[in-house]
């Protein structure tokens, strides 16, 4: 059965912490679902696991990630190796909830390219985590609504889902962190695309250490931020812009490179 939302789930170490959460995807997902564990290195901890797990679920599969490594080059390779139309990135650190899956994927379904989960709409929050990554996020996501008129008041938060054929038209060109939500959302906005959000709970990590580097990832957040506030771009304009950043290696090398359970 083709799957009607593929969830990218990167993942870096995480060794026995996944369980619970692909746990949690795999009994709150009620649509047909692929569940894809993308990670950079083949004896990251967090293979044995989730291969363990895709033995009893079907749904389940890790996929070794040949784009460079990080977390936006895994989100990139894991959209482009989905199968289905919708694709929903998600931590493995268990801070997203897992139940709101479905309806982001019904989101894009509706027609909206990106539908974000909102920890700063009515309804939203965000218990937890440091101070000023919680400052700088609220900050952005609010005066990129305010100004730059983006569908949601979360453009940072790394839980959304996307319309895989905008992504694959527009590209991913964020190589460093989780910079990709905002760059999408951006994107989205200057081609005058429909963008939704819906709001979620956002809770501290629960499971293992987290790897997020606000000083090394800060540049590419706000290269993405100002992107937003230019003049409208047509698919075309984008399309073109993303051939001239296009790396050479497609995902299909994956299946030459990589592990499937």
């Amino acid at each position: 059965m083709t799957p009607r939302v593929s969830v990218v789930i990167p993942v870096y170490n995480e060794g026995e912490g996944v369980v619970r959460h692909l746990e949690r995807i795999l009994r709150e997902v009620m649509l047909p679902a692929e569940i894809l564990v993308v990670h950079d290195m083949p004896e990251d901890t967090t293979v044995p696991f989730a291969q363990e797990i895709a033995r009893h679920d079907p749904r389940v599969r890790t996929v070794l990630n040949t784009y460079g490594r990080g977390p936006a080059n895994a989100i990139r390779f894991g959209i482009d190796a989905a199968q289905a139309p919708v694709a929903v990135v998600t931590m493995a650190d268990g801070c997203d909830d897992p139940r709101q899956i479905d309806d982001l994927a019904r989101l894009v379904d509706r027609g909206v390219v990106v539908a974000a989960a909102s920890r700063y709409m009515p309804g939203g929050q965000q218990v937890g985590g440091p101070r000023f990554k919680r400052m700088a996020s609220r900050w952005a996501g609010r005066t990129l609504h305010w100004f730059a008129r983006v569908g949601t008041r979360d453009a940072t938060n790394s839980f959304k889902a996307y319309d895989t054929d905008f992504v694959r038209e527009v590209g991913i060109e964020s190589n460093t962190g989780f910079e990709i939500g905002i760059e999408l959302t951006a994107k989205a906005t200057r081609m005058r695309r429909m963008v939704a959000e819906i709001p979620t709970i956002w809770l501290d990590r629960q499971l293992g250490e987290s790897h997020f580097d606000v000083g090394r990832f800060m540049p590419s957040y706000l290269r993405w931020y100002f992107f937003a506030f230019g003049r409208p771009l047509s698919g075309e304009q984008l399309a073109a812009r993303w051939a001239a950043h296009r790396p050479d290696q497609a995902p299909a090398d994956r299946d030459k490179e990589g592990t499937r359970a």
